[in-house]
């Protein structure tokens, strides 16, 4: 594998607190200044309604994407934004640029596979639409086919359409991938995707914190239930 700082095209993220919105009342936000992307792979973990999507759009919309996901060429509009909100954070980025990138939103993803069948591109993505797919597929194909490495890729939340054996795979290609110079900038919900080797696993509470793997509540969550699962759900149902 490459040396790390040579896979970074971003190195940091300096939040800007003279933002007036709704962002700033997000606890983890207003608490950060800088946040350090140190490895190839950076993982935004915590509770919904941390901040986590919240700081990933941001990250993606510094970075050049297209908030609705796709790459910076992508530059429709499906959601109509009444107020056109202002950066929230400043990427601090390496001398080195990438040449491959992609952002990829869950919960955007229709639109963005609607929008590669508008410009005729799905050759780029498996030569199917993605709409033919399964969603799971579209994502697999997504990842297989337009992903092309020494890129910069940010993720929201991808293992939504994924089953455990597909995060699994998506971990692989990830790997191949950051073998390849990429860095990726995740938020997710996943313990597999999360157990990345040497990925910098970034806490989302009152505040913006790195936590070891085993230490995640993702983590001990399940360990817990897959060892206790009989009394855990005695509990749970009373």
């Amino acid at each position: 594998m490459r040396a790390l700082d040579s896979n970074r095209f971003v190195i940091s993220a300096e939040v800007d607190h003279s933002v007036d919105d709704y962002r700033a009342s997000v606890p983890a936000i207003r608490s950060a200044e800088s946040i350090d992307f140190r490895t190839p792979v950076t993982i935004f973990i915590g509770e919904n309604g941390s901040g986590k999507s919240t700081l990933i759009e941001a990250i993606a919309i510094a970075a050049g994407f297209n908030p609705e996901g796709g790459s910076k060429n992508f530059l429709f509009e499906t959601v109509r934004r009444e107020v056109e909100l202002d950066p929230l954070v400043r990427l601090v980025r390496a001398h080195r640029r990438p040449s491959d990138g992609y952002f990829l939103r869950a919960e955007s993803f229709f639109n963005v596979a609607t929008e590669i069948d508008r410009l005729g591109v799905t050759r780029g993505y498996g030569g199917q639409s993605l709409h033919e797919q399964s969603h799971g597929e579209s994502f697999m194909a997504l990842l297989l086919n337009r992903f092309l490495g020494d890129g910069l890729y940010v993720l929201d939340e991808p293992e939504a359409a994924l089953s455990p054996m597909r995060q699994l795979s998506m971990l692989a290609r990830i790997h191949d991938l950051v073998r390849a110079g990429s860095q990726f900038i995740i938020a997710t919900h996943s313990p597999i995707l999360m157990a990345y080797p040497d990925a910098t696993l970034l806490q989302m509470d009152d505040t913006i914190h790195e936590v070891p793997y085993e230490e995640t509540e993702h983590y001990t969550v399940m360990r817990d239930f897959f060892n206790h699962r009989a009394a855990m759900l005695r509990e749970l149902m009373g």
